[in-house]
């Protein structure tokens, strides 16, 4: 495996670093991996959809959340293409506890919905372009290194974005005080390497 500087991959929204055990099991098992990724894309279209669904009055946010839905069903259909190509298909995975963890901590009272909303999903595609850094610079699969690499310019802006969507609504300071309570909640979610591969185990 190939030597790498953790820093350079060290984003402000996460409050941890990935773990060397998830790089090595994430290149032991590049499949499995690659299916987790494909519902990952899908997953992350529907979250833009719901949120577009739940808040369809809320000015400028549709404009925002219907481009990026389009591109994570873009993104999905690309693993689907890459995974047919290896006589491979998608199947149902037991997800790890991740992402139903961040979804217990959003609050439901609104606005702070929202906020935890918005902050949630940042989190998660933050997390993606951390773990995409590692895969295109340590995955021994050239094909995979190069779709991980293509990826990650989308994977910063979509947390850019939500980051966004949140800036508009909410002070700096509140974003910035739920921010780091959801970012510790985040990385104690992935304190333990869940015993099946998965993107964000």
């Amino acid at each position: 495996m190939k030597k790498y500087d953790k820093s350079k991959f060290k984003i402000k929204w996460l409050s941890s670093s990935t773990s060397d055990a998830w790089l090595k099991q994430a290149i032991e098992h590049p499949i499995e991996v690659l299916i987790d990724h494909a519902h990952c894309e899908r997953k992350a279209a529907g979250v833009a959809l719901q949120l577009m669904f739940r808040y369809l009055c809320e000015p400028g946010l549709s404009e925002v959340l219907s481009p990026l839905a389009r591109e994570e069903l873009e993104h999905f259909e690309r693993v689907l293409s890459l995974l047919s190509s290896r006589g491979q298909s998608l199947k149902q995975l037991a997800a790890p506890p991740y992402g139903a963890v961040l979804a217990k901590n959003i609050r439901k009272d609104e606005p702070s919905r929202m906020l935890d909303s918005f902050l949630v999903a940042g989190l998660i595609e933050a997390r993606s372009h951390e773990r995409m850094s590692l895969l295109a610079l340590n995955s021994p699969d050239k094909e995979l290194r190069a779709l991980y690499k293509d990826l990650l310019q989308s994977e910063a802006r979509h947390f850019c974005l939500y980051w966004t969507l949140s800036e508009e609504r909410f002070e700096r300071r509140i974003i910035l005080t739920r921010l780091e309570e959801l970012a510790q909640i985040e990385a104690s979610a992935l304190s333990k390497l869940h015993p099946y591969p998965r993107f964000h185990s």
